[in-house]
């Protein structure tokens, strides 16, 4: 009897600590493997928000300008482009025309003019607010007798990389860190 309850003992002795060890170590690496590959889809959600937002934005601006289009659809609006940049809270705006436009936020009647400068204002700001260092460029030439416009926004977006060849690659592309969203209008 003795000797039976010793060799079923022995049988069920447990696990070494090297097989303790071994299992952490496989754990960890998994672990691991798991964390870069979050940190990966927390990256491309944030840059498919910030392009998911740029074509928001430059879709607002196309709705204004289908509205308005008496200023945008007409023959007065300049040939050529306009830049709009925000720097700080303010938003500039290149062409001297809706520069000097008076302001429509008071409730009396409008010129086309002042609409647009007010719409091209407000949008400026709200780019500004959901996309960090935005450029947007306005361009509507005239085309036989018709205007179609075209909205280019470009930002500033920041990624993660997996390996070190995605960060050199990321590091030397410049149109990786500032990519553009266009859009084409008829007003």
């Amino acid at each position: 009897m003795y000797l039976m309850a010793a060799l079923e003992r022995r049988a069920v002795r447990g696990f070494t600590l090297v097989e303790v060890m071994v299992a952490l170590l496989v754990t960890a690496v998994g672990l691991l493997g798991i964390a870069s590959m979050q940190a990966l889809a927390m990256s491309s959600t944030g840059v498919a928000s910030q392009r998911s937002l740029a074509a928001i934005q430059a879709a607002s601006l196309a709705s204004a300008m289908h509205a308005n289009r008496a200023y945008w659809g007409g023959t007065g609006l300049p040939s050529g482009s306009f830049t709009l940049t925000q720097t700080g809270g303010a938003v500039s705006i290149s062409d001297a025309t809706l520069a000097a436009a008076g302001d429509c936020s008071n409730g009396t009647y409008c010129t086309p003019t002042a609409l647009a400068a007010y719409d091209v204002q407000r949008w400026g700001l709200a780019l500004a607010d959901v996309l960090p260092n935005t450029t947007a460029t306005i361009t509507c030439p005239v085309l036989a007798q018709t205007r179609s416009c075209t909205i280019q926004i470009q930002w500033t977006e920041a990624a993660v990389s997996v390996n070190k060849q995605e960060a050199a690659q990321a590091a030397n592309a410049a149109s990786f860190k500032t990519p553009t969203y266009t859009l084409f209008v008829e007003p």
